[in-house]
């Protein structure tokens, strides 16, 4: 009981709210669980300790790992929040910080509309989890990516902002409380810096900024163009050893942003 009530705080969602409002980036690492295991989840976890992310993000498109058995060891060895990022309802855990409901606004899958979302609502609810309503949006990032491929969906073209911009608006006035733009795993270039700041100008409610975002370059673009959040994670399935240079970017942004 005490571990619902304190959930049911909106901990996690009033983290980013108030983040926000002090103009403070965030960051997150996203760990696929069939990517993160054995050696290359003992190198990860100890990068994690000594460079802290404002969150871990865990799930995928498609998922044969347990996602159990890695929040766990997350949530054993780090103090980090732990979010669930699920493609699907069979990758719900009640041992997450919190869920990111997503709604696959974007495309005209029923199932990944409401569907799998209905499927999933009861047993979410009576875990007491922290749930965040998320308007997810897929943008074309230059290839097919597992989430268009998944939920057999077409990307929103990366030059069509008022399609972007629209297709966010209805999901903040259907009340979700997020909009995350993604790219794709392993995108050959990240959402355009232009449709973040037609999004950001227009939106009162927080964006994510997910895909393709490979250098601290990419993710200063994505900070100044009003990205809330940037979730980083293929960048560092192939080189771990870049989260401390992730990390330590977002913390400088912001001393810097405090400063001005």
């Amino acid at each position: 009981d005490e571990i619902k009530k304190l959930r049911m705080k909106n901990s996690i969602y009033k983290k980013i709210l108030s983040n926000r409002e002090k103009g403070q980036k965030l960051i997150a690492v996203l760990l696929d669980p069939d990517c993160c295991k054995d050696a290359h989840l003992t190198n990860i976890v100890s990068l994690l300790k000594t460079h802290t992310p404002d969150f871990v993000f865990v799930g995928g498109s498609h998922i044969n790992t347990s996602i159990d058995t890695l929040i766990d060891i997350l949530k054993k060895e780090l103090t980090v929040d732990v979010v669930l990022f699920p493609g699907n309802a069979n990758q719900f855990t009640k041992n997450a910080d919190a869920l990111l409901f997503l709604s696959l606004l974007s495309g005209r899958n029923a199932e990944f509309l409401i569907g799998q979302h209905v499927n999933s609502a009861k047993s979410i609810k009576d875990t007491g989890i922290e749930v965040i309503p998320t308007a997810y949006l897929l943008v074309d990032g230059g290839k097919t990516s597992s989430v268009a491929y998944m939920s057999n969906t077409m990307p929103i073209p990366r030059d069509k902002n008022e399609i972007a911009l629209s297709t966010a608006i209805a999901g903040e006035l259907l009340g979700m409380r997020l909009v995350y733009l993604e790219a794709g795993s392993g995108a050959d270039f990240p959402v355009a810096a232009d449709m973040i700041q037609t999004l950001s100008a227009n939106l009162s409610i927080p964006i994510i900024v997910g895909g393709g975002v490979k250098t601290t370059e990419q993710l200063k673009q994505a900070f100044d163009a009003g990205a809330d959040l940037v979730v980083v994670g293929n960048a560092f399935e192939t080189n771990p050893e870049k989260i401390a240079d992730f990390i330590g970017f977002t913390q400088n942004y912001n001393v810097v942003k405090k400063t001005d």
